[in-house]
């Protein structure tokens, strides 16, 4: 058995979690904060079989595509301490996916 982490951005999370239910696989969804944006994503927890690994990984990349987005960074200008935002092009979704070996699993 597998415990799979999944960390999507919001954008993705509807259709993914939509296509992960309609194969029957159950999912603990989370609200999550990413670190370099700051902005919404979602973690989603999974235990699944060994051999249902490469399934979950095939739908989520199906439902997880990269895109290329504008974003503002914030620099102090070098000659004054005052602020400026500067526009940057950042590449964006996809997931990232954490899977781990399960020694013991217990439904309680």
């Amino acid at each position: 058995m597998k415990l799979l982490i999944a960390i999507v951005q919001d954008d993705d999370v509807d259709f993914l979690t939509d296509a992960l239910m309609d194969e029957g696989f159950r999912i603990t969804k989370l609200a999550t904060t990413g670190g370099f944006l700051k902005k919404g994503n979602t973690t989603l927890l999974l235990g699944i079989e060994d051999e249902k690994l490469d399934d979950v990984l095939g739908i989520i990349e199906e439902n997880c595509k990269k895109r290329t987005t504008q974003s503002q960074i914030i620099s102090p200008t070098s000659e004054t301490s005052i602020f400026q935002t500067i526009p940057v092009e950042i590449e964006v979704g996809g997931a990232t996916v954490f899977v781990v070996d399960v020694e013991k699993y217990f439904k309680i």
